[in-house]
């Protein structure tokens, strides 16, 4: 096991870096390219270092060099930024720089060991990319939509907005049979879209976008490991006898395939015999509705799971375990 721990502060044009080798500690800034990494690569050869290397999952600009570094044999781990958060509150810090930032990553990843991080497929990453992409051009067409459904949007500005929207339109529909092309030349994606559209609820675009944010299904033990990826876990607020707090989920998780649950999972409360039955059975015992619909995500989800790890389609027979 390595004694040596990075911890990797990620920002948009540089990486500052925290060393920790035995009692010392180094830091550097990189800047956030390929050229940056290889020198980041060249700095810890210089201290004779193959450190467990931690950064949080923050957007897009810390994919390169988690690729780069483990492209390059260094044991990488994307960790929460919410775990990051609690930790340093548990450390009771109270400077916030990007140094002390990534002096704080080492020292969680020295203590906690989190799992390795595996790059995902090439066809998985390019179709993760599609879906956000379509993701986000849907998100401003309702935003453009909603200006245009403003009654002081008039004369030259409600022309604008339509011509906007006459784009996205566009853009949108390209993007949609870019990604009907790359599943169908993926013929394991194809085929695992094939199977999850089977699952009354999910047709292609949710199907898309489980398989771009699931990843590898290889990844999960149990279909409770994948909801926790999705952060879709009860979080429980108990103590002694008079704290008890309503029941949520934990939100720790991946909200892109919260999102991609969510409308599926409507859907799968009138279509979807499990949901349907397991949903009456929520509402009969008295649940709130957000709590019933967060519910059907979940076992919707864990539908999903099963249906991949079987490699068989959707049995409405079939008894699932109880969420």
């Amino acid at each position: 096991m390595t004694t040596d721990y990075l911890g990797i502060d990620v920002s948009k044009a540089k990486l500052d870096v925290a060393l920790l080798q035995g009692k010392q500690a180094f830091s550097a800034v990189f800047k956030n390219t390929q050229t940056g990494f290889s020198a980041l690569k060249k700095w810890l050869e210089k201290y004779q270092s193959k450190p467990h290397i931690a950064l949080e999952a923050t957007c897009s600009y810390g994919k390169a060099a988690a690729k780069f570094l483990h492209a390059s044999d260094y044991p990488v781990s994307v960790i929460n930024p919410m775990q990051i958060k609690a930790f340093a509150r548990s450390e009771m810090l109270r400077v916030k720089t990007d140094k002390v930032d990534a002096a704080l990553i080492a020292r969680f990843c020295r203590a906690n060991q989190p799992r390795l991080w595996e790059p995902l497929e090439e066809a998985v990453e390019e179709l993760q990319g599609l879906t956000r992409r379509l993701l986000e051009l849907k998100n401003m067409k309702l935003q453009e939509t909603n200006r245009l459904q403003d009654p002081s949007c008039t004369g030259l500005v409600k022309d604008s907005v339509e011509r906007s929207l006459v784009h996205l339109e566009q853009e949108i529909a390209k993007l949609e049979k870019l990604m009907k092309s790359h599943l169908d030349q993926n013929p394991k994606l194809k085929a695992q879209k094939d199977l999850l559209k089977t699952i009354p609820g999910i047709g292609d675009a949710t199907a898309a976008m489980l398989l771009s944010e699931i990843g590898d299904r290889e990844r999960y033990t149990s279909a409770r490991q994948l909801a926790a990826y999705a952060g879709l876990t009860p979080a429980i607020r108990q103590s002694g006898s008079s704290v008890r707090g309503r029941g949520a989920i934990s939100r720790m998780g991946n909200p892109n395939l919260r999102k991609a649950l969510f409308f599926p999972a409507m859907v799968a409360q009138k279509c979807n015999p499990i949901i349907r039955d397991f949903c009456n059975r929520l509402a009969q015992a008295g649940n709130p509705k957000m709590l019933i619909i967060t519910a059907a995500m979940r076992k919707l989800l864990h539908i999903v799971f099963g249906v991949l790890k079987g490699k068989e389609g959707f049995n409405p027979d079939y008894l699932t375990s109880p969420s």
